[in-house]
């Protein structure tokens, strides 16, 4: 009997990673379908049947085919590294490092979850809940630049460019479509992009090289 307590706990554990693994089956299988079948002709029971799960389950995991795509988008941050993201932006007070992590970032975005960002932007179309939602990560995005621009010293950036403008900037450079036509039109491998928007976006923001007198 003294082992019961232990006992108890370690199938409360496996409880809880059953239940990750089965939402992970269910978000992969959400994606497949998406992409390969798109938005509107996919449909929970679909989802379920992909996961080899029941449809209660999927609704108990998600609510609904809307809240797939949030956890879908959760997932996208993620694969993307966020927090790698966020441990260069804080290792350095050089802008040129910060446009070259902010750079890597929407790289292994793009190359990771670009289908996903196309779908939701393709499906908010006819869905105005996906609308919103492709929407509000503009402008998150937009948010978490305006952050970085924000705490550099003054005379950063070019002579005449303000920070909105600045954002702007990036957000024309550094976007799922130049991404795409750059990799498939133009046979660019990633790491070739990412360097590229690192260069580009230095040349079109800073006023002058960090440490330049």
């Amino acid at each position: 009997m003294e082992n019961e307590p232990g006992r108890r706990r370690y199938n409360s554990l496996r409880r809880v990673a059953q239940a990750h693994q089965t939402r992970a089956e269910i978000s992969d299988a959400a994606r497949r379908l998406f992409v390969s079948q798109g938005w509107a002709a996919t449909t929970v029971r679909d989802v379920a049947r992909e996961a080899g799960v029941a449809v209660p389950t999927v609704y108990a995991a998600y609510q609904n085919k809307t809240g797939l795509v949030w956890a879908l988008a959760d997932a996208a941050d993620l694969a993307a590294d966020l927090p790698q993201a966020i441990d260069e932006l804080e290792a350095t007070a050089d802008p040129r490092r910060h446009l070259a992590a902010m750079a890597g970032y929407d790289r292994r975005l793009f190359e990771r979850a670009g289908d996903l960002i196309n779908l939701i932007r393709d499906a908010g179309r006819t869905e105005p809940d996906l609308a919103d939602f492709y929407l509000l990560g503009r402008r998150q995005a937009g948010e978490h630049r305006t952050q970085v621009f924000s705490s550099w010293p003054d005379g950063t950036l070019r002579p005449g460019l303000d920070v909105p403008t600045a954002v702007d900037i990036y957000a024309a450079l550094c976007n799922v479509d130049v991404y795409t036509t750059l990799r498939t039109e133009c046979s660019w491998s990633p790491d070739r992009i990412e360097q590229w928007w690192g260069e580009a976006l230095a040349r079109e923001l800073l006023s002058r090289p960090t440490g330049t007198p």
